[in-house]
């Protein structure tokens, strides 16, 4: 008689280690707080899920990584492996272990409800040794719009994980698998993918489908003036890729939609999961390494820039040295003005010092605020070698003029310039769209206004 075969699902915790991986991604990503990160080494954990090696992790994990190596259950020799399909807004993927007959998890066929016992396996925080937490089910439904993805809703549990943990399997005390770990909190309240979540994407990831992706391993991101959709790294290929977009791009807008607001990543992927994906989608990207603001389409026309936050000073301001083999002179130091009326706060360097932030006299009216700055701000206004800002906002103004027809109005009172009329562009960030006027070649100096 022909032997049946074995099993080589997993059922009981004694044995779960064998089929838990460790994940080290390798590659260049770009932090917001840390910068860009050469050749790094990232590490995950993720857990098998079938006998011909196929496992499941975070697409955090592995998205835009050149190389991944893979440690099973224990080894001391890494094991090569794919990425088959990633899902950015589930913040699942699904890679192919090299070789066949691995052991493996199944799913937890039962109800989940509070009070359940669960196990969280994995690798924390680097350490090869493998580690196993308990904690019940506290939640069966929670939130699961955070800053990496969004998820309808999500386990909570109080089995401790931390970073290294993410794409590990929490599961039952005989090792079925309850949801796949994907993030943590300082309050003690740890959150999992749950099945019903999971497995319909897990299916198509299966079939080297991504999901609710453009190619990116992506956060959301607000800071003081702009939120968005901040690019750690970019996969090879990808639309994301085919479209220009970088590493330390922060993508502000999709079809129109100003994105990451409230600190997640719903709105992005609301966009991603009401199109096709295949389906052309408009972007508007800042790109800080250039200062520059991109516009251009997903699976359609690439990312050029529409303007250039440099483009009035950046690329005319020559280097100071102390001479043939000086050094350069230091940078600026900043510091913060706001006017009278609490409506205006700018930026400007120290050496600024002549300031006024009284109201914005505009034809012997007041129209609003205003905020002026310079060394010397006579000579500001009157020669072309001192620099210097005027900023002013009304309400006032926008009743009578258009945006046209105002800066036509100060274009007049220009025209005695010693200055090459550039022309007019229209400005466009993630707050303002307007227009405004580019003089340069001024005076002997060839300064720009």
């Amino acid at each position: 008689a022909t032997p049946e075969p074995v099993s080589m699902a997993i059922t009981s915790l004694d044995d779960l280690e064998k089929a838990v991986v460790q994940i080290e991604a390798q590659g260049t990503f770009i932090d917001p707080e840390e910068g860009i990160q050469y050749d790094s080494a990232g590490r995950g954990t993720g857990f098998i899920i079938d006998e011909e090696g196929h496992a499941v992790t975070n697409n955090h994990v592995v998205t835009g990584a050149a190389l991944l190596k893979v440690w099973v259950g224990g080894e001391s020799k890494p094991r090569n492996a794919k990425i088959l399909g990633v899902s950015e807004c589930s913040d699942m993927a699904v890679i192919d272990i090299e070789g066949t007959g691995y052991p493996y998890l199944e799913w937890f066929g039962g109800a989940v409800r509070p009070g359940l016992d669960v196990y969280a396996a994995g690798y924390p925080l680097g350490d090869p040794e493998f580690t196993l937490t308990r904690g019940i089910v506290s939640k069966a439904r929670a939130d699961g719009e955070t800053d990496w993805a969004s998820i309808d809703s999500v386990i909570e549990h109080d089995a401790t994980i931390n970073p290294g943990n993410s794409g590990g399997p929490l599961v039952t005390a005989d090792g079925k698998v309850v949801g796949i770990n994907y993030a943590g909190s300082d309050s003690n309240q740890y959150f999992a993918i749950a099945r019903a979540e999971a497995l319909p994407v897990i299916a198509r990831l299966l079939q080297d489908q991504d999901v609710d992706s453009i190619g990116i391993n992506g956060t959301a991101l607000v800071t003081n003036d702009s939120s968005g959709i901040w690019v750690s790294s970019v996969q090879s290929g990808s639309p994301a890729d085919k479209a220009g977009l970088k590493a330390g791009d922060l993508i502000v807008a999709m079809e129109g939609l100003t994105l990451a607001t409230d600190g997640t990543m719903a709105d992005y992927c609301d966009v991603l999961r009401t199109h096709s994906p295949g389906d052309t989608l408009s972007l508007e990207v800042v790109r800080a390494s250039t200062e520059e603001y991109l516009e251009g389409q997903v699976n359609g026309r690439p990312l050029e820039p529409s303007f250039s936050f440099a483009q009035t000073l950046g690329g005319d301001v020559a280097p100071s040295t102390s001479g043939a083999g000086g050094t350069a002179a230091p940078a600026y130091e900043y510091t913060t003005l706001t006017d009278v009326e609490n409506a205006i706060q700018l930026e400007v360097p120290t050496t600024w010092d002549d300031t006024d932030g009284s109201t914005w006299v505009f034809d012997d009216e007041v129209v609003g605020s205003a905020l002026s700055a310079s060394p010397n701000y006579d000579d500001f206004l009157n020669t072309y070698d001192t620099p210097g800002v005027f900023f002013g906002a009304s309400e006032v103004l926008t009743e009578r003029f258009t945006v046209d027809s105002l800066l036509d109005r100060f274009k007049g009172n220009n025209d005695g310039l010693d200055c090459t009329y550039e022309g007019r562009d229209s400005y466009e960030d993630a707050l303002y769209t307007g227009q405004y006027d580019y003089y340069s070649d001024c005076g002997d100096i060839g300064s720009t206004i």
